[in-house]
């Protein structure tokens, strides 16, 4: 049996989807989470102070995924209107991937290119998951859409994984490859290897990506009597989704959910994407970052799977509960953090809970709302999910001019996710999943 198969994807249309995952995370791994924020730190920032190279880059990641967040619900929902999702995904991908390839023009001190090119390609990534998404309930029917969707999520770990480990064979080995080392004395060359994952991430996005498009169908969409215009579809669309809303807040116990899972989920996605610079600017070795963030990756999936079974024992709600504390200890952690030894305990810590806490997060939330509106109230979860980590960012920027601290920006974060908990420690998940059950009797 192929390993497709064994993560649960049988068809054709479902595989290729899949792989978009695998294509995308490498991205989301070197880029945003490993490689670039190191580089951006000690490189196309490193002649600036360390506490203002962090601020400009939680600037640019906080500009970049707003930007998204107001595009995305809008262009989606025209998505709905028109045949355009796979249009749009290429778009996107295709800004990120273009972005993601010229960051091998970056130089010393060239932190500006630097920012925006890294804020074009959180666009890019982001945008695209809109509409990869999008197409998941096209290629998956209702009795396998969470084991296709959680199979994309292991492809995603791997690949991210694989490809990060690649880069980071290049960056400490150099010499295997014929290429300069760190301690060479031209900035330039010793960047090289860094710069170089960077292009190797560009490829591996585009190539992994053409399964989609060559193999998943654009879905249909309704006509009204006439082929409609985008102004329309827009008008239209932004209706459906204010309607959405609405009928969302009859359900007392999820809209609680969603509210806590976006201030938890902001805490979840500023550690993910502040770390590795953080780490950098406190004095952490780039090979220890970059080792640390690959080690998230590989006790990421098992972990996940582990905190589904405890779960079935103690039920979702305590398990995130969980979560969050550890969450806690880890800001605080990061707080306290001196030595790469540290920096290894946090990354164990995120790898512990960062996947499981997000999938009962989704589990939690979906057992509460009415099947005959899952798709709609499932559009708003995910614009939460995929743009969540905007707030954490700035409130971390802003840490940095008021205190003039990282520390104390880190430890900020620790709000999120106690405002996150106190939410939804007021969800009643019975009375929430009994509501639902006696509507669809």
């Amino acid at each position: 049996m192929s390993l497709f198969a064994r993560l649960g994807l049988r068809t054709r249309e479902q595989r290729a989807w899949a792989m978009y995952d695998w294509a995308n995370s490498a991205m989301v791994t070197v880029i945003v989470a490993a490689v670039f924020p190191v580089f951006f730190a000690s490189v196309a920032a490193g002649n600036l102070p360390p506490e203002t190279a962090t601020f400009r880059y939680s600037v640019a990641t906080t500009l970049s995924l707003a930007i998204v967040a107001i595009l995305a619900p809008v262009l989606g929902a025209i998505a709905d209107r028109l045949p355009l999702k796979k249009r749009l995904l290429g778009i996107f991908m295709g800004i990120g991937a273009v972005a993601t390839a010229m960051m091998f023009s970056i130089g010393p001190g060239g932190w500006l290119l630097a920012a925006v090119l890294f804020g074009f390609a959180n666009i890019g990534a982001n945008g695209s998951f809109v509409f990869y998404d999008s197409l998941l309930p096209h290629v998956a029917g209702t009795d396998e859409i969470d084991r296709v969707s959680s199979a994309g999520y292991a492809l995603g770990y791997i690949g991210g994984g694989l490809l990060l480990a690649g880069a980071l064979g290049l960056i400490l080995h150099p010499e295997w490859f014929a290429l300069p080392m760190a301690n060479d004395p031209d900035p330039g060359r010793a960047s090289l290897p860094a710069r170089i994952s960077f292009l190797a991430v560009a490829a591996w996005w585009l190539a992994f990506s053409i399964p989609l498009f060559r193999q998943v169908p654009e879905p249909t969409v309704r006509k009204s009597g006439r082929e409609e215009r985008a102004r329309d579809a827009t008008r239209t669309a932004i209706s459906r989704l204010a309607a959405t809303f609405r009928e969302l807040r009859r359900y007392r116990n999820a809209f609680l959910m969603l509210i806590a899972f976006l201030a938890y989920n902001d805490g979840i996605g500023t550690i993910i994407r502040m770390a590795a610079i953080y780490g950098s600017e406190i004095g952490i070795g780039r090979n220890a970052l970059i080792g640390a963030i690959l080690m998230v990756q590989f006790i990421g999936f098992p972990c996940a799977i582990l905190f589904g079974g405890l779960a079935g024992r103690i039920g979702a709600k305590r398990c995130i509960l969980i979560g969050l504390g550890i969450y806690t200890l880890i800001s605080i952690v990061g707080y306290a953090m001196t030595t790469a030894a540290h920096f290894y305990m946090m990354a164990a810590l995120v790898g512990l809970v960062q996947g499981g806490t997000q999938a009962l997060s989704r589990s939690l939330f979906g057992s509460m709302i009415p099947r005959h509106a899952s798709g709609e109230f499932f559009g708003l979860f995910a614009v939460s999910e995929k743009f969540a980590g905007i707030l954490g960012p700035a409130l971390f920027g802003l840490m940095i001019a008021l205190t003039g601290s990282s520390r104390s920006a880190i430890l900020s974060v620790i709000a999120f996710f106690a405002i996150g908990a106190i939410l939804l420690g007021m969800v009643d998940v019975d009375e929430g999943r009994r509501a639902v059950r006696d509507l669809n009797k």
